[in-house]
């Protein structure tokens, strides 16, 4: 059996509001959240301090997304330094929707890793390919494109970064990879980090898979030995269905 502890984010998108904030965070503190699993929530920057202020001590707080910089002219950005003094330690980055909506690419995503890490943050690294990249058999190079920044990193960096597989076909879609596609991917991705960082961190390293995950089909995707926990999207933000897929490998 596995070693890595289970983990669950809910990245809430921009979705939320000051009253659904504490709604969703009563509800969740009261959730019987068990200790076997690392839970993180990621509401929209403008509520992380009241998120902060209200989550229990078992939920930790993220940002969704971050700059390169530490200051400067950077319009909208926030930094890992103002994630930092917030007293937030977790970061998502390379989030699909951050690639092909706002058109970053792997050489910027990766820069912006570097830097939360030097700032001292953890990191939630999104990777996961375009459904013609999935039907002409892309999978691997793209996602291993997507992976290759990180390559820079030092190895104790490594235990600050939690990889989360999505394929950009499934994610908002209803559509889920399904659990043999998924741990083929997550499979992939270990082989990757064996052969190109070292076993050490193949084996530690944690793997989540994003795209469509409900409470209905988490238990499932959680018996596969390579899938080490979950990125919640809209199922996140009805407390119900999160505390269920947070409880899918009890």
């Amino acid at each position: 059996m596995s070693s890595r502890k289970f983990f669950v984010g809910g990245n809430w998108k921009m979705n939320g509001s000051v009253s659904f904030t504490d709604s969703l965070l009563k509800e969740l503190n009261a959730g019987g959240l068990p200790n076997s699993v690392d839970v993180l929530v990621a509401p929209p920057s403008v509520y992380l301090s009241q998120a902060q202020s209200k989550a229990s001590s078992q939920i930790k707080v993220s940002a969704q997304n971050c700059w390169k910089d530490e200051k400067g002219a950077f319009t909208g950005e926030v930094s890992p330094e103002m994630i930092k003094d917030l007293g937030l330690e977790w970061v998502i980055l390379g989030h699909s929707e951050r690639r092909n909506i706002f058109g970053e690419s792997n050489e910027i995503v990766g820069k912006k890793t570097e830097a939360a890490l030097k700032t001292g943050l953890n990191v939630v690294f999104c990777c996961g390919e375009l459904l013609e990249d999935r039907e002409s058999g892309k999978t691997d190079s793209i996602v291993q494109a997507q992976l290759r920044p990180l390559l820079s990193l030092n190895k104790a960096d490594w235990s600050k970064i939690v990889i989360a597989y999505e394929p950009v076909w499934a994610i908002g879609t209803g559509k889920v990879a399904s659990p043999e596609q998924a741990q083929d991917t997550h499979a992939s991705i270990r082989k990757w980090l064996r052969e190109n960082v070292d076993k050490s961190v193949a084996d530690s390293t944690r793997i989540i898979y994003g795209g469509s995950v409900s409470a209905s089909n988490c238990k499932d995707l959680a018996t596969r030995p390579d899938i080490d926990g979950f990125l919640v999207g809209g199922a996140s933000l009805k407390a119900d269905s999160f505390i269920s897929i947070v409880k899918a490998k009890l």
